[in-house]
């Protein structure tokens, strides 16, 4: 089922990249061209937010479990695990700077 689900995003992100190429390479922006970069921008903010919460979620969950086992440790790993959390929370916000600029091209 993983490899199922992998293969299937794996697919999405390969045609959205195919979609955002064969959308900008066209000159004038035609009716068509402006279907696929609208496709392009929701398929972006979708991969990136669904993958951007599995991964604050997988931080959270290995952070708070090292917490659990040794209380002590706390200041080590509460402060890398909210830069962590930055840093995934920037990615998603990138993701969303270029799918406005996209948006915009319409």
């Amino acid at each position: 089922m993983k490899k199922k689900m992998v293969w299937i995003l794996l697919l999405t992100l390969a045609l959205s990249c195919f979609f955002a190429s064969f959308a900008l390479a066209a000159e004038p922006l035609g009716q068509e061209a402006k279907k696929f970069i609208g496709l392009v921008c929701g398929l972006a903010i979708a991969i990136t937010a669904s993958f951007g919460a599995i991964a604050q979620g997988f931080a959270l969950a290995k952070g708070l479990e090292g917490i659990a086992r040794n209380p002590e440790a706390q200041p080590r790993i509460f402060i890398p695990m909210i830069v962590g959390l930055a840093l995934i929370e920037s990615l998603v916000i990138y993701a969303l700077v270029i799918s406005i600029m996209l948006y915009a091209k319409l």
